[in-house]
């Protein structure tokens, strides 16, 4: 029984790590429009408005009026699911669908503002989704036994300042207030308790709810440099992020032999560290048209590397399955890729292209039904709009491509395939 309790309690640590992993995968990277159409390749090194402030804090500085700038992104991905099977033990097989139809369409939001204290000091404040995932899988899901819904979400709050030590060279620093929040289903087999009575396997799935939230703290630095009239560089470092849920974990409809001694809620708890990333890019102005970027992106992935989840007051009976159990992920660190570039056609009309490439922390030994990303290629194009000296609209469209990817976990394996549209839109308004 201790596998199909660690699938089920783990879902609450696992789907929270998953939602950076998103970011990696299903593109959960929209903090901003306008670096969104070239496909963030020169995030860290171009201050085109006041979503600098999570991109690089050190570019508000060359930001020369305050400003208000704030959008929405939606998501709308889809996953294609091949080659299944499902077997509890031998002789034992599990049926269900497979329709892939599980990522419901998202928007994300963020707004920033920056103003302004004087000649060298500006100061901001940004509020962003840095890392969310949801998915809702068919009750009849054949790989309901590691995942049926996800729902997960971090908020964060960014007050910023920056300072530029003269017309070259800028650095800048702000603390990050992040609110993370969960709630996952499973299913658990009436096989799970055939080791207590064999005629229990034959029972209906019960059902697994698991709920949690924690506020954590972490801070953005980063620095920006002039290296030429026509050459900017920068570079950003995102701190890791300690967070330990706490919560519940809700079981009901176990096997009526079983029901009173498992079924209830639970005080649930984990500890998990999202990883630190560090950001850099350049950004070139080729001819007074055309600008040029190119940016690269580490993430330290490895620093989940196993989950350790605690459940308290459990029945003496099933305290060596529900009490504390572990998985080990083995995920490994990544790189992302990106270039583009941005076409000033005229004063009012800016257009902007790019690509990127996208690893994954996991891959076929260890990616989940929860976690279910591979390496991706991504195409953007994008425009930005100067309505009027102080109001300027933009735009940015996302072709999102993942290589194909297998899942083996155990009584479950298939193969992945997702795509995903991605739209951005902002409006920044200068006074």
């Amino acid at each position: 029984m201790m596998k199909y309790s660690n699938k089920m309690i783990l879902a609450a640590s696992i789907a929270a790590a998953s939602s950076q992993v998103m970011a990696n995968g299903l593109s959960l990277n929209e903090q901003s429009a306008s670096s969104a159409g070239s496909a963030y390749a020169g995030r860290a090194s171009t201050a085109s408005d006041a979503s600098i402030l999570f991109g690089n804090p050190a570019g508000m500085s060359r930001l020369k009026r305050a400003e208000v700038s704030g959008g929405l992104a939606f998501i709308d991905a889809s996953t294609d699911i091949s080659n299944t099977q499902g077997q509890l033990a031998p002789g034992l097989p599990v049926s269900g669908t497979n329709e892939g139809d599980m990522v419901p369409f998202s928007t994300v939001p963020f707004g920033y503002y920056v103003t302004p204290i004087n000649d060298k000091l500006h100061a901001g404040i940004g509020l962003y989704v840095p890392y969310g995932v949801e998915s809702d899988y068919e009750d009849t899901f054949q790989g309901r036994y590691h995942g049926l819904n996800s729902l997960v979400q971090v908020v964060t709050i960014q007050p910023t300042i920056s300072y530029a030590f003269n017309d070259k060279v800028s650095v800048g620093f702000g603390p990050t207030i992040n609110h993370i929040e969960g709630k996952l289903t499973s299913a658990l087999p009436g096989a799970a308790f055939a080791s207590i009575n064999p005629a229990l396997a034959l029972e209906p799935d019960a059902d697994v709810e698991i709920e949690g939230d924690d506020i954590a703290y972490g801070y953005n630095l980063g620095v920006m440099v002039a290296v030429t009239d026509r050459l900017d560089w920068g570079l950003a470092y995102h701190s890791k992020v300690d967070y330990n849920l706490e919560g519940d974990t809700t079981i009901t409809g176990t096997p009526a032999p079983v029901a009173p001694a498992l079924d209830g809620k639970y005080d649930a708890e984990v500890d998990i560290t999202m990883p630190e990333s560090v950001d850099t890019s350049i950004s070139f102005k080729a001819t007074d048209e055309v600008t040029l970027y190119a940016g690269a992106t580490w993430t330290r992935w490895s620093r989940l590397e196993e989950l350790v989840v605690e459940n308290s007051a459990v029945h003496p009976m099933f305290a060596s399955s529900f009490g504390e159990v572990s998985e080990e992920l083995n995920w490994e660190n990544t790189w992302a890729f990106a270039i583009g570039g941005a076409y000033q056609l005229n004063p009012d009309w800016v257009l902007r292209a790019g690509y990127a490439r996208d690893n994954s922390p996991t891959r076929d030994a260890d990616r989940t039904v929860r976690i279910p990303v591979s390496d991706r290629d991504i195409l953007t194009l994008g425009a930005g709009w100067n309505v009027s000296e102080d109001l300027t609209l933009d735009a940015a469209y996302a072709y999102i491509n993942e290589e194909k990817g297998g899942i083996n976990q155990d009584y479950y394996s298939g193969d992945f395939e997702n795509t995903a549209h991605g739209l951005a839109l902002q409006a920044t308004y200068r006074f």
